[in-house]
């Protein structure tokens, strides 16, 4: 998870040092106002510009002030739970901390119950589901990569939750610890969890997709990040592979820092994992080889490998070149718990 983290006194300034200490899985990056940094930490005058800067180009913000500053700072840039970041909030004091943005879809309250085991702060969780213990369609659809397709039909169903209604679902996926909230096919509201953009098993259905696909990438060096995407969409469009399903980006070692790639990555919010040669070729399978990729990066295949070894499961569309790019998807198995944490990365 690639977070922010803003201070503006003194004591700020320590704490947000302890929380980049105590975040080592997580990319995370100090800026501290000028009147108090150090050499660790990114500096800056204006708190406004600081975060209109980072607002869209990291998962986390994590506001070490006083929650009205940072409710000012992030309301001009607020946008929908479907796209904004986790927002947070701590006082200098590091007593509280508090999830204010995207709460379930962003991961905020998860990311404030970890970060106030490390620190030995109060979270402060107001989402009406955690707090009631109610199934929350949001929580679970974070949980297991899940795409939520429709907000307003999402809100729809939590109401209906919390006022005890009961709650259809289908799915074809393996399913594990299934609140009993979730009766079954014969309700007016329901969830389906699946690929067709057609289903509607209930008069009131909100459709999660899953994140199954993982996209494996070869390409030429410096490729122009706009002619890679071209590629990649239109891949996917003509295999009627829906882009909401995107997991995760694979490829080699050597293009971990291409620069089409970690853009394109970034754009879809989607990690990227890449592997030596040798990992690729341990990979078990019949792939397309390629002498000249052999010579060239010490594995006879980069996109089918790397795809494949990502997802843990099959090759789904097979290599794919067009304009010094090439592309394969493979498919994860999908299962799902509805007790599943939040997961952070």
């Amino acid at each position: 998870m690639k977070i922010a983290v803003l201070s503006v006194t003194e004591r700020g300034r320590l704490l947000s040092a302890r929380i980049a200490a105590c975040c080592g899985e997580h990319t995370v990056q100090r800026f501290c106002h000028t009147s108090h940094t150090d050499t660790q930490a990114q500096s800056f005058q204006s708190l406004s510009d600081q975060t209109a800067a980072l607002f869209s180009g990291v998962q986390a913000l994590v506001f070490v002030c006083a929650a009205g500053i940072a409710v000012r700072m992030i309301a001009p840039h607020i946008r929908s739970k479907a796209a904004d970041p986790a927002v947070l909030v701590m006082d200098d004091g590091g007593k509280y901390i508090i999830p204010l943005l995207s709460g379930h879809l962003g991961g905020a309250n998860a990311l404030a119950e970890q970060l106030a085991a490390r620190l030995g702060a109060l979270p402060v969780v107001t989402t009406a589901s955690d707090g009631s213990g109610v199934f929350s369609p949001d929580s679970f659809a974070a949980a297991n990569h899940l795409t939520v397709t429709d907000l307003a039909i999402a809100k729809q169903l939590s109401a209906a939750l919390l006022d005890g209604a009961s709650v259809g679902l289908q799915t074809a996926y393996p399913c594990r610890h299934v609140p009993p909230a979730l009766t079954g096919k014969h309700c007016r509201m329901g969830i389906y969890i699946g690929t067709d953009p057609a289903a509607q098993p209930f008069p009131v259905t909100l459709r999660l997709i899953p994140k199954d696909l993982v996209i494996g990438i070869g390409c030429k060096r410096d490729i122009p990040p706009a002619q890679l995407e071209a590629v990649i969409l239109r891949t996917l469009q003509t295999a009627g592979l829906d882009l909401s399903r995107l997991y995760a980006a694979a490829s080699i070692h050597a293009k971990a820092e291409e620069s089409a790639i970690v853009s394109f990555c970034e754009a879809y919010r989607i990690p990227l994992r890449t592997y030596s040669a040798g990992e690729l070729m341990a990979v078990p399978g019949n792939f397309s080889a390629s002498a000249f990729v052999m010579e060239k990066m010490k594995t006879d295949n980069v996109c089918e490998r790397s795809a494949v070894l990502c997802s843990g499961g099959t090759l789904l569309l097979p290599k794919t070149t067009a304009n010094g790019a090439a592309i394969a998807v493979a498919q994860r198995p999908v299962e799902l718990d509805f007790s599943r944490e939040r997961e952070l990365s």
